[in-house]
This record gives C-alpha cells, sequence and structure tokens, in this order.
C-alpha cells in the first residue's frame, strides 16, 4: 500500500436516535425552543446540496443547536457540539459532533474509534442529553412514551486531504475496514469484502462505504446531504422497530381478550365484541398513519444518486423487512377486526331475533288470556 495521505478538514459524528412519543407537535416544538433566553433560532432541516424537486422531507425535522459539552477520551476531553433533531414521528436524534485536527489517516481511525468507545450505549451523557430534551419539549411530545429502543451510528467525514486526491486513489493508498469496523487485528479475505460492499460515488473525487452502524464519508464540496439521509434511513428502522415489538406484545394479548369475550354469557357477546372491535381498529388506525409517514419521511424522486445511498442504506438496516413485518401483523389485526365485528353483528341479530319471538310469545299469550 503506498504512503496515506494527511488529513486536512475532517469530523466524527456519533450519533444517536430516540423514540420518545406518538407524535412531535413540530411548530409548537419551534415556539418553545424561540421562547427560551438567548436560545439560537431553531432551523427546519433540508437537504442543502440537492434540489427540493429531486430529493426532500416529508417534513422537515426541527433542529436545535443545544450547549456544547466535553466528550471524556481517555484521559483527556475533547470539545464537540451538541444538536438535535424532532421528527414528526415521535423520534429525536441527537447528534455529537467533533472536529478532527490534521493530521495522518491513521490519527483520524484512532479518533474515530475513540469517539465510538467515549458514546458507548452505557454512556452517562446520553440519559443526561435525554433528560435536557425532554425538559425542553415536553409539552410538544403528543402521548409521551418511555422505550428502552435506541439507535447509534457513526459518521466519519472527510472533506480534504492535504492534496486532492480521488477516490479510485483514495481506496488505493488507504484501508477503510479498520475504520468501518472499529477493529484492531487485520479482517480476513471475507469480513473484509462484506464491510466494503456498499460503496458508492458520483464525482470522481467522493465517496460513500455504508455499513451497519458506521458510514465513511469523503465529500470536498462540503455538501450534508448524504449524512442526512443516512440519518433518516436511521430514524426509520428506529420507528419500525418500535411498532413491530408494540404489535409483537399486542396479538398475544389481543388472542387473551378475543377468548374471555367468548367465555362470556350470550347477552354479553356483542358488546364486549364491539368494543375489542373499536379498539382493534383504533391500534390499526393509528399505527398505519404513523408508518404512512415513517415511510414518506424523505421523498426522493429524480436524484438517483442520494436514491442508492437512501436505498442500500434502508435495505442494510433491514427497513423493509421491518416494514413487512409490520404490515403482516396489521393485516392480522384487521382480520380479527373484522371477524369480531361479523361475530358482533350476528350475535346482535340473534338477540333481536330472540326478542321478537319473546315479543310474538307475549302477545299470544295476552290474547289467550284475555279471550
Amino acid at each position: 500500500m503506498t504512503t496515506e495521505p494527511d488529513v486536512a478538514t475532517a469530523y466524527v459524528v456519533a450519533l444517536r436516535l430516540f423514540e420518545v412519543a406518538y407524535e412531535i407537535d413540530l411548530p409548537k416544538a419551534e415556539a418553545l425552543w424561540s421562547a427560551r433566553p438567548r436560545s439560537g433560532a431553531s432551523t427546519r432541516a433540508r437537504l442543502t446540496g440537492t434540489p427540493r424537486k429531486a430529493i426532500s422531507f416529508g417534513v422537515p425535522p426541527v433542529a436545535v443547536v443545544l450547549d456544547s459539552m466535553l466528550l471524556p477520551i481517555g484521559t483527556t476531553t475533547i470539545a464537540a457540539t451538541v444538536t438535535a433533531r424532532l421528527y414528526e414521528f415521535g423520534v429525536v436524534t441527537v447528534a455529537l459532533r467533533v472536529d478532527a485536527p490534521s493530521g495522518p489517516w491513521s490519527g483520524f481511525v484512532a479518533l474515530c474509534r475513540d469517539i465510538a468507545l467515549a458514546a458507548r450505549d452505557d454512556a452517562p451523557l446520553w440519559p443526561d442529553l435525554m433528560v435536557h430534551i425532554r425538559s425542553l419539549f415536553a409539552d410538544a411530545f403528543i402521548r409521551p412514551i418511555s422505550s428502552p429502543l435506541e439507535e447509534d451510528y457513526l459518521l466519519a467525514v472527510v472533506n480534504a486531504f492535504d492534496t486532492p486526491i480521488s477516490a479510485a486513489d483514495l481506496q488505493a493508498r488507504v484501508d477503510l475496514a479498520p475504520l468501518l469496523s472499529g477493529e484492531h487485528l487485520p479482517l480476513s479475505d471475507g469480513a473484509r469484502q462484506d464491510l466494503l460492499r456498499q460503496r458508492f460515488s458520483y464525482y470522481t473525487n467522493d465517496l460513500v462505504a455504508l455499513t451497519w452502524d458506521r458510514a465513511f464519508i469523503y465529500e470536498p464540496r462540503g455538501d450534508t446531504d448524504v449524512a442526512e439521509v443516512i440519518e433518516v434511513a436511521n430514524a426509520q428502522l428506529l420507528e419500525m422497530r418500535y411498532y413491530d415489538e408494540l404489535l409483537d406484545a399486542e396479538l398475544p394479548r389481543m388472542y387473551d381478550l378475543v377468548a374471555s369475550a367468548r367465555r362470556a354469557g350470550n347477552w354479553l357477546i356483542a358488546s364486549r365484541y364491539a368494543r375489542l372491535a373499536r379498539r382493534f381498529y383504533t391500534l390499526v388506525a393509528e399505527v398505519t398513519e404513523l408508518t404512512e409517514k415513517v415511510d414518506n419521511a424523505l421523498q426522493v424522486t429524480e436524484d438517483v444518486y442520494l436514491a442508492r445511498v437512501y436505498s442500500a442504506a434502508l435495505d442494510l438496516f433491514r427497513v423493509p423487512r421491518l416494514s413487512a413485518a409490520v404490515d403482516r401483523k396489521l393485516a392480522i389485526i384487521r382480520d380479527t377486526y373484522t371477524a369480531l365485528y361479523d361475530e358482533a353483528s350476528g350475535s346482535r341479530s340473534e338477540l333481536m331475533e330472540a326478542a321478537i319471538l319473546a315479543l310474538i310469545a307475549v302477545e299470544i299469550i295476552i290474547a289467550l288470556v284475555h279471550k
């Protein structure tokens, strides 16, 4: 391998995504933020390097800049800027950005490894940040939830090397595997091939390499669109995981409720079935509404390159598979709702027939008594 280039301008972003509510009232969140003393203006996130007609957010999330913090790295600390984004479908993303010092490529790889370690799952900084965010935007959270589900992602972004370099030359001069895997030891050829499978370039001097939990982005123009697209895909993954687990818990409960209703007396069956049918219909309507918002979080029309990156990220994160699982479980609940509705209607019809027969019998008895 030839001499590794020196990194001139680069940064690392540790992303953490949280499921916080059924929905977030974004205009209210903007109003809450603007009402704070000495707060900067909130913004609606948008893709900067791509025409809006080509690819855009369905409903742009609200982005705010929080106070900077010192991130512990080994025995020292490093300054990190903190931003948060609030998505309409109930997800909050927190991003810690650390600007990398200029220096050798190996130093940048080591920085990525250190930040990944500092931002690990059990790091206390994430609960502390979420407590702060909840205190700021609690009134904008519609039906808040406390979900243990989270997603994390690491973005390693280089905007410039010490000398201009093409994507092909870069891949010949550096080994991306240690950065993307976080491993110290050399990987096998098969593991390297799997790790480096998802690579994309549009121009000759840009590069994106995607993995399950990390991405390397070489972008000399300074565009952040690829990073934004990867974040949206992670948000969709988290939301689909939440509804998949929600429905997993709901299905056994649904079967128990149906069995309990069937054990009731005949005169109670119709009312119980009707109540259960309404409950299942409400659940289906809510989940369907939210999953449609998740599916439409990013609308891609003309930008083929970003569409490829976005589609690859969704496939890599297994979002289509989770979405299909949610759809299957919703279909089971819909079928159960239809069956309950039909049984409730049938029970009502039987009660009505019994009541009519009873009235006829009473009239006959009265007629016979008065003869």
